[in-house]
């Protein structure tokens, strides 16, 4: 298949004239397919590695078969990358096209209360969906902030939640606000809760499961009838931790089941389905207890996996498979507590993959990215071109064929040429973005990570250079997926074209052809360290 840039592979979809152009059967078929508007589905991991997918990892000690078949029935994209390597920025790049270090959040995450992240006049995935007739729903975990009535420990349960999904573009949300190490702990549909967080809970600890990473941690009760400690968390009596995944899984599908005949009739729904897990505390539901011979975590995954089967086989029961795009990908990678799994089950969430979750290496941001689209994705189809999460906005504007504003989706470039079976696009490099504000570029083989050492603590497996030795690290990620030789003083001349690119990128708001743009906050903060102040 040729290479097609973003506007051949429209006009090769959409405005063909019968015998006035050559099209490749992929689009011939993919056009025809897009006649209807198709249905949505998004679902979202949390801290889910490259490696625990098993269809990305041969030596999985647990199966996917799920997740897999999502892949197996589509398109796989083996260099998928969410935009930060956790679940804040992550989230706010998936939903709105745009790379989160251009918001006010400039490393880090957010908690659950507060100003949302995302403002009303910005244009999200849902809003775009519904003002082209779609049905949209949220069931999951938020954490892009909300704002409770009253202040913690003194609510007023009786006014509502404001600056939440419904004023994002969702028509209805069910979920909770945020990671469950975060509160608050209770149910929340639209904007109202389901049942009032009058007790208090916190980490309760087990250090002798996991020594190496995060400590594993339930939220489960006996919950305190008054608060203990100021760090600790308002949750509601009946809120359950190992329940939660039943809860999204069974809310979504019932939310399919209601949608179903308007979906039939024209009216197509988008469902963004952001699961808990595998992120801590690994509170597995009681059927999936010991069922992987891989402990918490290994159980955790297996019952990820068969909450996106209910989906799946909703979509099926109700005869909508056909008309539905599913998109499946993870926040950021593993969380560090992969170590552990490697030494104690030899199980590698990152793959084969350096760092995890916050770092700025691959493991860090490559996870878990398929589609399925029956008639338009050929099955079995696999993809080596570096894609980001960030892309999947212009992908719906391209085959909703809405022209998004130009302060919208401003680093988002189409998928659709490679969904339809391009062999490349055309498209700007991809940013890399770190949980301690650390930024890489990815432009084809090469990928640089802008180590400078004064915007803060360096990373983690970070190795600190020898006197003299350069400060960046240059990797060829066609022979050194690993990121193990930094060939930095090899290539001085590529360096300097990532670095000219990374700078402009930044300092024009978008990486999108189109009007410059202002970032939000400052023109300069610490981590930008290439450039000068």
């Amino acid at each position: 298949m040729p290479t097609l840039t973003r506007r051949d592979a429209l006009r090769n979809l959409f405005f063909t004239a019968a015998g006035s152009t050559i099209v490749a059967p992929a689009l011939t078929r993919c056009s025809q397919n897009m006649r209807q508007k198709p249905n949505i589905v998004l679902i979202y991991t949390d801290d889910q590695g490259y490696g625990d997918m098993s269809a990305l990892n041969p030596d999985s000690k647990f199966q996917t078969p799920n997740m897999d078949r999502i892949g197996h029935e589509g398109i796989i994209f083996r260099d998928g990358h969410c935009s930060d390597t956790v679940c804040t920025p992550s989230r706010y790049s998936l939903l709105t096209g745009r790379y989160s270090w251009r918001s006010s959040l400039k490393k880090g995450v957010l908690r659950a209360e507060g100003d949302c992240l995302i403002p009303n006049d910005r244009l999200t995935l849902a809003s775009m969906l519904r003002s082209q007739g779609y049905n949209t729903a949220m069931i999951g975990k938020w954490h892009l902030r909300m704002e409770f009535p009253g202040d913690k420990g003194m609510r007023d349960w009786s006014q509502p939640i404001t600056d939440g999904p419904t004023e994002k573009g969702f028509d209805y949300f069910y979920g909770i606000a945020a990671s469950m190490n975060y509160g608050m702990l209770t149910y929340i549909e639209n904007d109202r809760i389901t049942e009032i967080p009058s007790m208090w809970t916190r980490k309760k600890l087990d250090k002798s499961i996991y020594q190496h990473g995060s400590t594993y941690y339930r939220l489960m009760p006996p919950y305190d009838a008054e608060q203990q400690q100021p760090g600790d968390i308002e949750v509601a009596p009946g809120f359950i931790d190992s329940k939660a995944l039943e809860v999204f899984a069974d809310k979504t599908v019932d939310y399919i089941d209601e949608v179903a005949d308007d979906a039939k009739s024209g009216t197509p729904f988008f469902v963004y389905m952001p699961l808990t897990s595998p992120h801590l505390p690994h509170c597995t539901g009681e059927d999936f207890i010991g069922k992987s011979n891989m402990g918490a975590y290994g159980d955790f995954m297996m019952e990820t996996d068969y909450r996106v089967g209910q989906v799946l086989d909703a979509l099926d029961r109700q005869g909508l498979t056909d008309n539905t795009l599913v998109i499946f990908s993870s926040d950021n990678g593993a969380e560090t507590n992969y170590h552990d799994q490697l030494a104690n089950y030899q199980h590698a969430s990152n793959g084969v993959y350096r760092g995890g979750k916050r770092d700025i290496y691959e493991g860090g941001h490559r996870v878990p990215f398929v589609m399925r689209w029956p008639g338009v994705i050929q099955h079995g189809s696999q993809c080596d071109t570096p894609v980001c999460q960030s892309d999947i906005m212009a992908t719906l504007a391209d085959i909703l064929q809405v022209d998004l504003p130009k302060n919208s989706g401003e680093d988002s470039f189409s998928l659709l040429p490679l969904m339809a079976g391009a062999s490349n696009i055309e498209r700007e490099p991809i940013i890399h973005h770190s949980a301690r504000g650390y930024f890489a570029i990815r432009d084809g083989k090469w990928k640089l990570n802008m180590f400078l050492g004064s915007g803060g603590s360096l990373p983690p497996v970070f190795v600190k250079p020898k006197p003299g030795e350069p400060p960046f690290e240059l990797y060829d990620m066609e022979n050194d997926y690993r990121e193990m030789t930094n060939v930095y003083r090899e290539h001085p001349d590529i360096v300097a074209r990532l670095t000219e690119k990374i700078t402009k990128i930044v300092q024009d708001g978008r990486s999108t052809p189109g009007p410059v743009q202002s970032n939000d906050g400052v023109d300069w903060w610490p981590e930008l360290t290439w450039i000068e102040e």
